[in-house]
């Protein structure tokens, strides 16, 4: 397929995800909705006759309000599947449209990648063992200091909400081995470049590990013997950004809620979380369906949706699609940024 364009032109490349789950249904819903501008070159990379079976699925239920896919430009993919191991065959489908999506946003700078959902467990049953999409994109972009970020644009005072993860996909007992100096550092030199691209002088916040940020060593000594120190002496080569933390973790998203809801309230521009669960449960509660998965770190910008595979509706028409809509805007506005920034 020729995907040749003017340079100027944005291109996003949206792999479909896990076809078995919503993916297909919440793309087609996406990309019917007046929010996606249409001055880029969006591509779809998947099976063109599942979503073709999707839509008239759901036409056939009912819903009216989806992108024809037979107006869509799709690098159409269909891998051998089998009967006896659909959750495999829909595993190894959803490895191969990730990949060869990578391959196609890396032939040109001017583009953004956008993932559907995936299945970790239907990845491994087809022999990919990797605990998700950041650590694919990861190995394929050669690139070690990478983040989980997740980032949402308030519909009421269009404040941007970003919470970047330490940790990411490793079991709650292995966070503390997890956690050093070292990757503090280089998570705050993540958050702090991707905060640049909308301001001169970021406000950072750091959440502790440990209750009340360990109470001075009684509910906990990691604050004390290490984190405290690690924020200081990188604060001090970074003294442009006012970083503040270790904070309580119960009450360090309690300016988020204000800033969401009211535009006048105090902003900050970053939080950095300890562990997964610890910054996607204020991210999810605050921002609702808004909220968008993005790695940083990347030699391109790659945003997706904050929610998973939805197996148990896929195929029912009910399934949102505004966290779909918010990551498609965002990788618009990311790269707009980086272009932007770049030409200074």
């Amino acid at each position: 397929m020729n995907f040749h364009n003017t340079k100027n032109i944005l291109r996003v490349v949206l792999s479909i995800g896990d076809e078995s789950g919503i993916g297909p249904e919440i793309i087609l819903k996406a990309l019917y909705s007046h929010e996606i501008p249409k001055n880029i070159d969006l591509i779809l990379v998947g099976s063109r006759k599942n979503l073709q079976n999707t839509y008239k699925n759901l036409k056939s239920i009912g819903l009216e309000n989806l992108a024809d896919p037979k107006n869509l430009k799709i690098h159409d993919l269909e891998i051998s599947s089998s009967d006896n191991d659909p959750k495999s065959s829909y595993g190894n489908s959803s490895f191969q449209y990730l990949t060869k999506a990578i391959e196609i946003v890396k032939q040109y700078p001017n583009s953004a990648l956008v993932t559907g959902p995936i299945c970790k467990k239907s990845w491994s049953l087809a022999g990919h063992y990797f605990s998700g999409q950041t650590e694919v994109l990861a190995k394929s972009c050669g690139v070690k200091n990478v983040g989980m970020l997740f980032t949402a644009k308030s519909p009421i005072t269009g404040w941007r909400f970003n919470t970047l993860l330490a940790t990411t996909h490793i079991a709650l007992s292995e966070v503390p081995k997890k956690l050093n100096k070292e990757l503090i550092h280089s998570k705050l030199d993540l958050l702090k470049d991707f905060c640049n691209t909308y301001t001169d002088k970021p406000i950072l916040k750091v959440a502790g590990l440990n209750p009340h940020a360990g109470e001075e060593g009684i509910l906990g000594d990691e604050e004390q013997n290490w984190l405290n120190n690690a924020l200081i002496t990188w604060n001090e080569k970074n003294r442009s950004i006012k970083l503040l933390g270790p904070l309580s973790p119960d009450s360090c998203w309690n300016s988020s809620v204000k800033a969401w809801n009211d535009k006048n309230a105090e902003k900050h521009d970053g939080i950095l979380a300890m562990y997964h669960d610890q910054g996607l449960i204020p991210m999810k509660v605050i921002a609702l369906n808004y909220s968008v998965n993005t790695t940083i770190g990347l030699p391109f910008i790659r945003t997706s949706p904050d929610h998973g595979t939805g197996f148990d509706i896929a195929g029912k028409g009910i399934a949102q699609c505004q966290s779909m809509i918010e990551a498609i805007k965002a990788a618009i506005e990311m790269t707009n940024n980086l272009r932007l920034l770049n030409t200074h």
